[in-house]
């Protein structure tokens, strides 16, 4: 027991702490998912990859809302909960912070949002609902009549592309895709301040906290605060006095900076100017046509770095050993040109041999074929009765003058067949010698054609 104490601490000994296990000299550690890595530090909420893709803030804003509310009316109309739809929100507002809207559709990540939170929260939906839903909703706004999604080429490719964004969706959030919904929260904190009853003040702080999935509240401030902060709101507007000797938030641990903040960027959503949609593309497509530029600027700079902090890598000019035909700035030399069609020739002679050495192989292989197939007729022929002895004589006068021939020679047939059964036993054994060296003789035959042939070549 004691070298496996020793071993036991000599793994404590390599454990650093905070950073993992080290050994030889490589430092290894684990992943941990919890709900705090949800959450984002500041620097990273302060510039995101749109901004630096060019975006104004105005714009991802924007953006960002009209997604989550494209997330909410789909949600809807396929009869999700609005736990499920909340999911969604969420996973979008945490895309859109590891990626940009110049690179990623958004309408692609909200059906794929759509998709995946379906399935999380054990409703799961069908991509093709999910696609005949988001369809309704682009084409039959101001109509009546319902056009369905066509089912062609561009369904599949759609199809194909929502199951490729989800993918990318889990990949980027590193497969943490767990969210605290605070639906639950308000109504306990609730039960603990004795306003449980009050029906208008439970149901204002639920439609400010369904208001607040369409910022970015849940990737700064924990679930627990944001409860508070919609029951904070939800007492200001109705005017419902709370406890304030010590104030009641301090109890759930949230501060009153935290809960002003909260409130000031759920109320900026009611002061947003609405934008039309297609000016909001416009400069997405812009942007994206700006960063474009930039990288085919920077590549042709030869510099280190491309235009998105992406290290350029030199292809060696030894890469490729030979330049393939009909490519722009290809050198041609006669010594290469020379050489290339001593291969043609040689290839060309390689794949004559090969096609002689197959049949060579393969003829024995086709004239027992033929002879099989030969004898199977030859049986098949002797098993057929005569259709002659079942027709009647009124149906015998109509038989054609082809059937009448054909029937002749079957009878012939018949007659040859009883006088071979007649001969002796020797005579059958001469015929099957002849026949056996009739396949001899067609064999030898074969093999003189290939001779023939390979001093052709």
């Amino acid at each position: 027991m004691q070298p496996t104490i020793e071993y036991v601490m000599a793994a404590e000994d390599l454990r650093i702490p905070g950073e993992g296990i080290l050994i030889g000299d490589k430092i290894y550690s684990g992943v941990t998912l919890t709900l705090d890595n949800c959450l984002l530090p500041p620097e990273r909420l302060q510039q995101s990859p749109s901004a630096e893709h060019g975006l104004s803030a105005d714009t991802e804003e924007q953006l960002r809302m009209r997604g989550c509310e494209l997330i909410q009316a789909a949600g809807i109309l396929l009869r999700l909960p609005q736990v499920a739809m909340a999911t969604g929100q969420i996973l979008f507002q945490r895309f859109y912070y590891c990626k940009s809207f110049v690179r990623h559709c958004a309408e692609m990540v909200a059906m794929a949002c759509v998709h995946l939170a379906s399935k999380i929260e054990e409703e799961p939906r069908r991509v093709r609902d999910v696609l005949n839903v988001f369809y309704h909703l682009k084409h039959s706004k101001g109509k009546r009549t319902q056009v369905p999604m066509p089912l062609d080429a561009s369904y599949i490719s759609a199809k194909a592309q929502v199951i490729k964004t989800e993918r990318r969706v889990l990949k980027e959030l590193g497969f943490c895709v767990h969210v605290k919904h605070p639906h639950k929260i308000i109504v306990m904190y609730l039960q603990v301040l004795e306003c449980e009853k009050n029906t208008k003040l439970v149901q204002t702080a639920w439609n400010y906290m369904n208001d607040s999935l369409r910022t970015d509240v849940f990737l700064r401030f924990s679930a627990e605060t944001v409860a508070c902060a919609c029951i904070y709101l939800s007492a200001r507007t109705l005017q419902i006095p709370l406890p304030d000797q010590p104030p009641w938030f301090l109890l759930f641990g949230a501060s009153e900076e935290d809960l002003r903040e909260i409130c000031g960027r759920i109320l900026r959503l009611y002061s947003l100017p609405n934008v039309s949609l297609p000016s909001m593309l416009k400069e997405v497509d812009q942007c994206h046509l700006a960063l474009d530029a930039r990288i085919a600027k920077a590549k042709l700079a030869g510099g280190g770095l491309l235009a998105v902090g992406t290290p350029t890598l030199d292809v060696p000019s030894s890469f490729s050993p030979a330049s393939k035909a009909g490519e722009t700035g290809a050198h041609h030399s006669p010594i290469g040109n020379t050489l290339n069609s001593v291969h043609v020739s040689f290839q060309k002679k390689v794949w004559k041999k090969h096609c002689s050495l197959l049949c060579f192989i393969w003829t024995p292989f086709w004239v027992s074929a033929l002879r099989l197939t030969s004898l199977s007729v030859f049986r098949r022929s002797r098993s057929v009765s005569s259709p002659l002895r079942s027709v009647s004589p009124t149906h015998r006068q109509k038989i054609s003058r082809r059937d009448r021939e054909r029937e002749k020679e079957r009878e012939r047939r018949r007659e040859r067949e009883r006088d071979y059964r007649k001969l002796p036993i020797e005579q059958h054994i001469m015929d099957q010698i002849q026949a056996r060296l009739s396949n001899v003789f067609t064999f030898v035959d074969c093999l003189y054609y290939i001779i023939i042939w390979e001093t052709m070549l």
